[in-house]
């Protein structure tokens, strides 16, 4: 998935992306119920707003837009 992020990066430029080693920091996995990998959480003012659990490029990808378009209208 590393591509995928690396691809939507500079296309989502309004958005941070941030990835975290579960094996790093077990805590944040647990807060954020990480039972799968990779598990992407998307959050808008530190609220989860969707996720994507395994790799999905696609829906992923159709998420982050969603979510960006929606910050973009309020």
């Amino acid at each position: 998935m590393k591509p995928a992020l690396n691809d939507m990066t500079p296309k989502f430029t309004e958005v941070e992306f941030v990835k975290i080693d579960v094996d790093e920091l077990p805590d944040v996995a647990q807060e954020f119920g990480v039972q799968a990998m990779p598990t992407f959480v998307l959050l808008k003012k530190g609220k989860e707003v969707d996720r994507v659990v395994r790799a999905q490029k696609n829906e992923l990808e159709k998420k982050v837009d969603k979510h960006k378009t929606l910050q973009a209208a309020t």
